[in-house]
């Protein structure tokens, strides 16, 4: 085994403080890169969020249209014909 000397160990050091700075780095970008996806999400949830009251706007005025042309009736489903009798 080689014998641990001073040298020995300060190159070891300078090793693996270049590595753990190194992956700080990489936590760090990997951290840039979760609050853009965070960013991302909370905007996709906005655009949801609208689009439903969107819909819930144009549901609530085909309900006032059908109900104005007295489509309300006509929309009922219909019984099937009893053929035994």
């Amino acid at each position: 085994m080689a014998e641990a000397t001073n040298e020995l160990i300060f190159e070891l050091m300078k090793r693996m403080h270049h590595e753990m700075t190194e992956l700080r780095q990489d936590v760090a970008e990997v951290k840039k890169e979760l609050n853009v996806i965070r960013g991302h999400m909370i905007a996709i949830q906005s655009d949801i969020h609208n689009i439903y009251g969107v819909l819930g706007r144009h549901d609530e005025r085909l309900d006032r249209i059908e109900r104005r042309l007295e489509l309300r009736e006509l929309a009922e489903p219909q019984r099937p014909f009893d053929h035994t009798t």
